[in-house]
């Protein structure tokens, strides 16, 4: 499996052939090069960079290449070992650091690893950085540090409570009115850093929790991914406890998705939405998604008097619009919640606190919550491909044949229907084709996605 380095970082599969696969070396290289870059654009004497990770079995492994490396650039290291992704990003910030590192594959599966970059802001890197980064790893013109000048190495591993204590203190979140409610949830932690993270929280705010998989050893008992396909034992346990709903995460928490009281996938892309509504009915205000999420978030938006806004897909994507149209939520179709009044970084936490809020504001249950939001179906769908060379030619032919209608080019091709969409564009994270649609009905968006995938399969 080839190496992926993109906008996401570097990620690829454990073990194989160097330059082919997440080696120990790849490592090395990959670390002294964000090291070097980040070093070349601060003036400052000594540097300081936070690393944490998930509960893979391999980040045992790679956590210590991490930092021995960064130490040996002559950079201090913060280890948090480990903690979620938005902790990290939270921990950047409080200890006025350089740059963060998250060792995470995200939603990928076990054989995968990853190195998830940030920057001074905890947000993750631009594109723009990765090519200097890229650069880097080309020349190999890297300058270690002599024993005089060797990094420092600090474990700090309070952050996921100061992470806690601030969604506690938000004015959005009325931890009273929650507690009140007396909500029962049961979440599925993957058994990773969501297991320990998201019932602390949740306890925090008067919660019962129900555990299912919290355990953090890394052995995932389902697809990481927190989609509904994956999430049937959460459903069964929902029902067998007569929750009030479940909590679903991804292996270093920035996606989020939930199961109503019955047991149905309220489908993560509206957790965004929800979580929006709960916001732009506190405050009229702008709001920002990827070209791949749903339609509703502009609805419920309008709705409430603010203006939305798309951005191509990738998180530092999204926070580039969102800054710029100051937007006060964003995030992504895949259960990423932004909230920039936290930080400027996708939050399976805030996102559960947020959910916790709007439902005890309004009273409801999570199925009638559903049954107020804007109605629309997305279907997803994808090819696997390893010839990137040849995806502009797979796009500029799509483009010419639907030349006539709405198009928007900023991350592959979305073509824009009268009462649909299909957007079609090659992942970050995995060597696939992305073909993703949506319609007022289950059946238009599934008729639409197989129609492009059959197209695609032709022109492939």
């Amino acid at each position: 499996m080839p190496l992926i380095n993109s906008i996401a970082g570097i990620r690829g599969t454990i073990g194989g052939k160097v330059g082919d696969n997440l080696t120990p070396v790849d490592l090395c290289i990959f670390t002294s090069a964000y090291g070097a870059y980040i070093k070349k654009i601060n003036s400052k004497k000594k540097i300081k960079i936070v690393i944490g990770r998930d509960a893979r079995v391999t980040g045992n492994i790679i956590e210590p290449i991490v930092i021995n490396t960064l130490l040996s650039l002559g950079i201090d290291v913060v280890n948090l070992d480990l903690a979620t992704t938005p902790t990290v990003s939270i921990s950047v910030s409080i200890e006025n650091a350089d740059g963060g590192i998250v060792i995470s594959a995200s939603h990928n599966g076990l054989e995968w690893n990853a190195l998830k970059l940030l920057n001074r802001d905890g947000e993750f890197l631009t594109n723009d950085d990765i090519i200097e980064i890229k650069k880097n790893i080309k020349k190999k013109d890297f300058i270690f540090s002599d024993i005089n000048s060797i990094g420092k190495s600090f474990n700090k591993k309070h952050y996921l409570d100061s992470h806690i204590d601030l969604i506690l203190k938000l004015d959005l979140i009325d931890k009273e009115l929650i507690k009140s409610s007396k909500f029962k949830v049961v979440v599925d932690g993957i058994n990773s850093v969501g297991g320990i993270a998201v019932p602390k929280l949740l306890k925090n705010l008067g919660v019962e929790v129900i555990e299912l998989s919290c355990n953090p050893n890394g052995k995932f008992k389902r697809n990481p991914e927190p989609l509904a396909n994956n999430l049937s034992e959460l459903s069964d346990l929902v029902i067998k406890n007569n929750a009030d709903f479940g909590i679903a995460i991804d292996p270093d928490v920035d996606r989020l998705a939930f199961i109503d009281e019955k047991g149905i996938p309220f489908g993560e892309e509206y957790t965004l939405v929800a979580c929006a509504y709960h916001v732009l009915s506190n405050k009229v205000g702008n709001s920002v998604s990827n070209l791949s999420s749903t339609q509703a978030l502009k609805d419920v938006t309008e709705n409430f008097g603010g203006n939305y806004y798309s951005s191509p897909v990738g998180e530092a994507n999204v926070v580039k619009i969102m800054k710029e149209r100051n937007a006060i939520i964003g995030g992504e179709g895949n259960g990423g919640v932004i909230l920039p009044e936290l930080h400027y970084g996708r939050d399976a936490l805030v996102g559960s606190a947020l959910f916790l809020s709007l439902l005890s504001s309004l009273n409801k249950t999570v199925s009638e919550l559903k049954e107020i939001l804007p109605k629309y179906h997305i279907s997803k769908g994808k090819i696997t491909f390893n010839e990137i060379e040849k995806l502009e030619i797979i796009f500029n032919r799509i483009k010419s044949l639907y030349a006539d209608n709405n198009l928007n080019l900023d991350d592959g091709v979305k073509i824009i229907f009268d009462d649909s969409w299909v957007h079609i564009r090659s992942s970050n994270t995995e060597p696939i084709i992305r073909i993703y649609s949506e319609a007022k009905t289950y059946e238009k968006a599934e008729k639409l996605n197989n129609k492009f995938v059959k197209l695609i399969n032709n022109l492939v």
